[in-house]
């Protein structure tokens, strides 16, 4: 779509795309924007993550004694290279506000192919981050299990894993309303004892060693090994951080997207950054890596958390710390899973994939084909794949996504003056895209770093996502001139059907007043030559274009007829 329409016929338009406004009522202002942001961050990232990335730093690096207390540096890092994206996503969401998120920016800027291989992305990472909680949800099972008086071995774990997913497929083809409004007080509870215990083992002796972590930080930064390790850790934890920008999926629903929005990203980044950085920092002034299944050939602990506070508060501090973390990672399976099951719906309403999976069920109005769909992909993922797979396979596909983002900032820049919809009410003044190569270089050299796993991932969702389009997409969807492919003729000096429109625009505005009469408007479509050279035939595209019927066209009403002549031709 070109032009005025592109904001009127919306991809996605639905309002609430991850129903997270249910929480606010029905407008989201700066603090809840904030809110919403730590809760779809705060999670596996705090209750899982650390052990196993601090086991992918110390084995990436090649066993450097000790590295693996430098994982707090890892995470502020990732958190560094999440803000070029975080940046791009407020630009593109006040000029897009609208339901859909990343999706919708590619689409947009990209076209369908590219659409449809994100929303594939975006669909994995979701399903595959949904996954990695529920998996974490049964190793904190696993860790009270003693209290519970009962014993689990791993077949068990995944088995109660498995049970825990039925319940939440259920859950989720009812609606998920009333149990989203109390996940926010229990994420916000459980930060809270979180922070509790990280000041306790400090106050009372338990981190006995406070600059084991400052030292293993010298140490890695110090060999050319030490840097692959912690970049391969950076990657492995960026999966914490990919729902600080969950909040422009609700983007209509935000008050003043152009100033709430970015704040609501990056004040809750840098509060997280902190979080992750200072519970990591005090894991690893407490326990060796011994301690915590790290090196030795061993499993590296899926529940550091619970270690943590067992240590520095007892058995009654530990049980609620579990409990805390079972409730919080329940809560990220279940909207993970309509998260994820909302790309192949939106998908479906472009006609990029199947109709069925567009249909909602008849009592619920949920997507219960697509929920039922990725409800199955996440069982195969908890039987078949461990933990730091799940971890490596969903980071490395954000990692796409995130390139992809930064990416599409710099194509409708580049390309604005003729894609005139492009008006985004935020923009960085300081920004003149260089943020945005950093974020695709710093994204790209992560995204190799992570391993084979993440990459053969990410090129699978490549493949089948062409696939998928050349099957069934590219037959049912109309294809009109994209900003990229305007790009693209740019940089090949090679002037396309948009812009040669532009240029007609602007040469037959005598007047310079930004718009054309019909005397103007038959000049410029007898110099582009595509209509019948007669005046009877202009005139009724010039009315038929002259939407609000002013007597004038101004450039998103003239650029329409690109749209047009496509559709006729196809």
């Amino acid at each position: 779509m070109i032009g005025g329409e592109i904001l009127e016929k919306t991809p996605l338009d639905f309002r609430n795309f991850f129903d997270f406004s249910s929480l606010m009522e029905k407008t989201v202002g700066p603090f809840g924007a904030v809110i919403l942001s730590l809760s779809a961050m705060v999670g596996s990232g705090i209750f899982v993550l650390p052990a196993l990335a601090g086991k992918e730093l110390y084995y990436s690096s090649g066993g450097i004694e000790g590295s693996y207390a430098a994982l707090w540096l890892a995470y502020i890092l990732s958190g560094l290279v999440v803000i070029p994206g975080a940046i791009s996503k407020a630009e593109l969401s006040s000029a897009m506000p609208t339901s859909g998120g990343a999706y919708v920016y590619i689409e947009r800027t990209f076209g369908p192919l590219i659409g449809t291989i994100s929303g594939l992305g975006l669909w994995a990472s979701f399903m595959l981050k949904s996954a990695f909680a529920l998996i974490g949800f049964s190793a904190y099972v696993i860790a009270i299990q003693g209290v519970l008086g009962i014993e689990f071995d791993e077949t068990a774990a995944k088995t109660l894993a498995i049970v825990i997913l039925l319940i939440v497929t259920a859950v989720n083809i009812r609606g998920v309303k009333l149990l989203k409004k109390i996940q926010t007080p229990i994420i916000l509870f459980s930060v809270s004892i979180v922070i509790l215990v990280a000041i306790m083992a400090f106050a009372n002796g338990s981190a006995s060693n406070p600059l084991a972590p400052w030292d293993a930080a010298w140490t890695v930064m110090g060999s050319r090994d030490g840097w692959v390790g912690l970049g391969s850790a950076t990657a492995y934890v960026f999966l914490a951080y990919v729902g600080v920008v969950k909040i422009v999926a609700v983007a209509e629903d935000v008050v003043e997207p152009e100033r709430s929005l970015p704040i609501g990203m990056f004040f809750s980044l840098g509060i997280v950054m902190i979080l992750y950085s200072a519970i990591s920092y005090t894991l690893f002034s407490v326990f060796t890596g011994a301690d915590l299944g790290i090196g030795g050939g061993g499993d590296a602990t899926a529940a550091p958390m619970y270690l943590l506070a067992l240590e520095v508060g007892g058995s009654t501090i530990a049980f609620v710390i579990a409990i805390l973390a079972i409730l919080t990672m329940s809560g990220g399976g279940l909207t993970g899973l309509l998260g994820a099951s909302k790309f192949p719906f939106a998908m479906s309403r472009d006609k990029l994939l199947p109709a069925e999976l567009e249909d909602v069920h008849a009592v619920y109005e949920t997507p219960h084909r697509s929920i039922y769909g990725t409800s199955i992909c996440m069982g195969l993922a908890i039987i078949f794949l461990d933990v730091a797979t799940v971890a490596k396979l969903a980071s490395g596909f954000m990692l796409m996504i995130f390139a992809a983002v930064n990416l599409c900032v710099i194509v409708l820049r580049r390309v604005e003056t003729e894609h005139t919809w492009y008006q985004p009410k935020y923009r960085l003044k300081s920004s003149r895209r260089w943020i945005q190569y950093f974020g695709i270089i710093a994204t790209f050299s992560l995204l190799i770093l992570i391993g084979k796993q993440a990459i053969i991932g990410a090129s699978f969702a490549i493949v089948i996502g062409t696939a998928m389009y050349i099957a069934y997409g590219r037959k049912h969807t109309t294809s009109t001139e994209r900003p990229w492919a305007t790009f693209i003729s740019g940089i090949n000096n090679v002037e396309s059907e948009l812009m040669r429109a532009v240029t007609a625009f602007h040469a037959s505005d005598i007047e310079n007043n930004n718009h054309l009469n019909l005397r103007e408007f038959t000049a410029a479509i007898r110099s582009l030559d595509w209509l019948p050279n007669e005046r009877g035939v202009i005139r009724d595209f010039f009315h038929m274009l002259d939407t609000n019927q002013d007597g004038i066209l101004d450039i998103d009403e003239f650029l329409i007829i690109i749209r047009t002549m496509t559709a006729e031709e196809e």
